[in-house]
């Protein structure tokens, strides 16, 4: 399960970044190639977030779909899974979006 360790290294830099402030709430953008569930992301944070400044925190979590760009035909188009395939038919394809995990916002006091 790679969604304790992403959720791990999230909480870590939030904490961090708040600086001693109480974090009630943080917004992730995950990009939908990044295999993430995020049932267990939540199940995750839950547990990571015990006995720090993020305790009770809600987390938000945004999938974002993934693009490509075909360099055979040169359309640009929605990754509907791994499967790289330019609806052409070409496998030329460069991964555009969908690969990132981001922290958007977080709300401290």
């Amino acid at each position: 399960m790679h969604e304790m360790a992403i959720t791990q290294s999230v909480v870590d830099a939030v904490c961090e970044h708040a600086g001693g402030r109480r974090v009630h709430g943080i917004r992730l953008e995950v990009g939908a190639l990044c295999a993430v569930v995020p049932d267990s992301m939540q199940f995750c944070f839950e547990l990571v977030t015990e006995g720090t400044t993020a305790e009770g925190a809600r987390l938000d979590i945004d999938v974002r779909p993934a693009s490509g760009h075909c360099r055979g035909c040169g359309e640009d188009f929605v990754l509907a899974d791994f499967i790289l395939l330019c609806p052409c038919g070409s496998a030329d394809v460069e991964v555009t979006a969908g690969q990132d995990i981001l922290i958007r916002s977080m709300e401290v006091s």
